[in-house]
């Protein structure tokens, strides 16, 4: 049995009249105009030259801080306080560790890391100087002491210790200053002598009545222990002091 299929009929243009069904084909070849974004759709329309005056004529940034069309930066704050780096409170810091009879602990009680910082630069800079290059030892024996004298101190407060690792950084670094001081001055002594040892045998005292002196005026708990945590100070700086020696 044959399948019938349906053919759609086919237009053909009059036989009288050929330009009309010209006309007819090529309006249905003609491309559908381009989308136009302002029909309908609320677009932004941009103007390259208009923009281009507009930056050009005024400043980018408008603004709380722009007086007159320029950036006003009298009310910024300094960069060194935006990074948390306090000079004043530094140098006070390290005033206080000079005289190791009479420490203020006043001015450590805002703990920070900027000055030992500073302070460790300047130990292992003397050290390079002398043709020692020991920065991986100096910033492991740090660490290493830093919580040696932390877990010390709160084994020995017990309960009421209240020392935390930052502060104890904080303390061991600024008093690492009579340390720094003598690897300066060792520079100008003869190595390995009597004088070099009796010199550092002085420094690491001062550096060790200055720490235990922070140490038990911040922290509670550690009135009645301070001969341990001075003799705990003690270690420290003596091994400070004798990458300076040997």
């Amino acid at each position: 049995m044959a399948k019938e299929f349906k053919v759609p009929p086919v237009a053909f243009p009059q036989a009288g009249n050929p330009a009309a069904g010209g006309q007819n084909i090529q309006q249905r070849r003609m491309a559908a105009p381009p989308f136009q974004p302002n029909s309908g759709i609320p677009f932004m329309s941009f103007d390259i030259g208009s923009a281009a005056a507009s930056t050009s004529s005024g400043p980018m940034y408008s603004g709380p801080g722009t007086v007159g069309g320029s950036v006003n930066f009298d009310d910024e704050e300094p960069l060194l306080e935006e990074l948390g780096i306090h000079p004043e409170q530094i140098w006070s810091k390290i005033r206080s560790v000079l005289n190791p009879f009479r420490v203020n602990h006043m001015v450590h009680k805002d703990a920070d890391l900027s000055g030992p910082i500073l302070l460790y630069m300047s130990f292992c800079l003397f050290q390079l100087l002398a043709g020692k290059i020991q920065f991986g030892v100096i910033l492991g024996w740090i660490v290493v002491s830093s919580i040696f004298l932390y877990v010390v101190f709160n084994m020995l407060a017990g309960r009421a210790g209240n020392l935390d690792l930052h502060t104890c950084t904080s303390v061991v670094g600024y008093c690492m200053l009579p340390v720094v001081i003598y690897s300066a001055m060792s520079l100008f002594l003869p190595q390995g002598g009597i004088v070099a040892v009796a010199a550092a045998s002085i420094f690491v005292l001062w550096a060790t009545r200055a720490s235990t002196g922070l140490i038990v005026l911040l922290a509670d708990g550690g009135d009645e222990h301070r001969g341990l945590i001075a003799y705990a100070c003690f270690l420290i700086y003596t091994l400070f002091s004798l990458l300076v020696v040997f």
